[in-house]
């Protein structure tokens, strides 16, 4: 998490992977968040992605960065660093 300006937002690098899920007798299959880890910089983040992305388990990662105004604790939309394999639609979030 860093400082971006002299507003006093901070930034926020998250690297979050998703599980495939099977549900119900029908056997449908979704995506639910696996795990999600903050970091300090983009890079470590986007190359925490690519790492997980390989893993077996893991149908997908996004890295991605966040804003968050201290002040009055909205955050804004994510902005996408790299998406891997099966995630999400951007909608979804």
């Amino acid at each position: 998490m860093t400082n971006s300006d002299e507003s006093g937002e901070k930034v926020h690098y998250i690297c979050q992977t998703y599980v495939e899920k099977t549900s119900g007798r029908a056997g449908l299959v979704s995506l639910e968040i696996g795990k999600q880890i903050e970091y300090s910089t983009a890079a470590e983040a986007q190359n925490r992605a690519e790492r997980e992305a390989q893993s077996e388990d893991c149908a997908g990662a996004d890295a991605y960065m966040i804003t968050e105004d201290p002040r009055s604790g909205e955050i804004g939309p994510p902005s996408f660093l790299v998406r891997i394999g099966d995630v999400p639609e951007f909608d979804d979030f």
